[in-house]
């Protein structure tokens, strides 16, 4: 994903920006992975293989998404259950 296109995002629910914070980038600055979190709801969208998990809640397949997660609580310390329900 590039940085041109979170520019353009806004949070699917409220509407408001969104914060971007990258953990992986290509050799071209594309975001791999990453999370972009909402200004005024906190809710937090991962980016898994480039690609931002903005569906609602029972849309998400945490199966696909599990290995990642799983992979960011090791490497970054970054609880799963804070990724995949609004606060």
């Amino acid at each position: 994903m590039k940085l041109q296109t979170i520019a353009k995002l806004c949070c699917p629910f409220d509407k408001h920006d969104l914060n971007l914070k990258i953990l992986a980038q290509d050799l071209e600055q594309n975001i791999q992975e990453g999370l972009l979190s909402c200004t005024k709801c906190q809710r937090i969208y991962p980016i898994v293989y480039g690609v931002p998990i903005m569906a609602p809640d029972e849309y998400r397949q945490t199966a696909l998404e599990q290995p990642v997660l799983d992979r960011w609580k090791l490497e970054y310390g970054i609880e799963p259950g804070k990724l995949t329900l609004g606060q």
